[in-house]
């Protein structure tokens, strides 16, 4: 599998960050006037509860934009997982006259009207990491299918011998973000055909923590303590609620997550945890700011996307893409993935009760 290499610090993303607003002024909530000149690239991403969107895609897209495009600005917003909300900033970008739209939707099913009014007026709309509904002029992701692939591989193999005689609660994400139907049918490629059952299955609106700490004290008031072996989670964050409920019932088995999220990186370490999927996002991130740029200059962009997807109703045929691929993250190879390719460095995951578990793993 091609790794792609991600090199993000965190001091240089929260630096990129104030170059980015500074130079733009006006991005944030609420901005409101200009983007009428062509310079104006809408950001429009879904919430703040994944840490990833505001610690390195928002970041990442407006420094790559600004390298780029010296004097765009940016008009970014966070719809905070309201659907509402997002129509409003995104009616609010139009108005502006903002010509270039990058959008991760909070349902994609909603944006139809939003995606098709906008390119009848001329406005690009790229979807971003989520495949919106509507005439979109590129969307850039991952092969989702395929890491729900790796999610089931990786729960598989932690669960050894056992496998075969294993039951497994599965814990899915928001039945609105459109990835997670694809989450859910490549891990059920693997699961179904390696475990024994999924004994208990549930979605999760809004990828909520609480939500998935809830529905995983009632698999096990269901089930039994004894009656499963693993847990598929549908990433790192609902992981971490998964675990407090198991905690709090003396249960031991493994779950898994995605996003390798910095929390999910050290539950991984301290062996409360047992993977999660490690995402490129700069090369995301990249890709999506160059197709912005070349949007909002007239340019074509058949050289970063290659290949053509339809849109989930079906309704809009052959939109240029970009997919990536992502691998497993395990004690193993944290050392060798998200340090080495300075996602988050040694002394960021091994901070307190995290330390000895990192000696114990060869990471300093």
């Amino acid at each position: 599998m091609n790794v792609w290499t991600r090199r993000v610090v965190i001091g240089t993303a929260a630096v990129s960050m104030a170059l980015s607003v500074a130079a733009c002024g006006k991005a944030g909530n609420g901005a409101k006037g200009g983007g009428g000149d062509g310079k104006t690239i809408g950001l429009l991403l879904p919430e703040n509860k994944t840490t990833r969107y505001e610690t390195f895609d928002r970041p990442l897209i407006e420094a790559k934009i600004k390298a780029l495009c010296s004097d765009c600005q940016v008009k970014y917003n966070n719809a905070d997982q309201d659907t509402q909300n997002q129509k409003k900033q995104f009616d609010a970008l139009i108005t502006q006259g903002v010509k270039v739209i990058i959008l991760d939707a909070v349902d994609f099913k909603a944006t139809k009207s939003w995606v098709n009014q906008a390119a009848k007026q001329g406005v690009k709309v790229i979807a971003y990491d989520r495949l919106a509904e509507g005439n979109l002029s590129a969307y850039v992701s991952y092969d989702n299918e395929k890491i729900g692939r790796l999610q089931g591989q990786a729960l598989v193999k932690a669960l050894g011998d056992k496998a075969k005689d294993s039951n497994v609660v599965m814990i899915n994400g928001s039945p609105t973000d459109p990835n997670m139907p694809f989450f859910k049918k490549g891990a059920h490629s693997v699961l179904d055909k390696a475990v024994k059952k999924i004994s208990y299955e549930q979605d999760i609106p809004d990828w909520s923590p609480d939500e998935a700490n809830k529905k995983m004290s009632a698999a096990i008031d269901s089930l039994g303590k004894d009656n499963f072996q693993g847990v598929y989670s549908g990433n790192d964050g609902m992981a971490g609620g998964i675990i407090t409920a198991l905690k709090k019932q003396g249960i031991s088995v493994p779950v898994g997550g995605q996003d390798a999220e910095l929390a999910g990186l050290q539950r991984i370490l301290k062996g409360d945890q047992a993977f999660t999927i490690y995402k490129q996002i700069k090369p995301q991130a990249d890709t999506t700011a160059e197709i912005a740029v070349k949007l909002l200059k007239g340019e074509k962009i058949g050289s970063l996307t290659d290949r053509k997807v339809d849109s989930l109703s079906g309704e809009v045929k052959g939109i240029p893409a970009k997919l990536y691929d992502a691998q497993i993250v395990t004690k193993a190879n944290i050392k060798d993935t998200v340090i080495k390719d300075k996602v988050y460095t040694a002394s960021q995951i091994c901070a307190g009760d995290v330390k000895k578990a990192c000696e114990a793993a060869g990471i300093k």
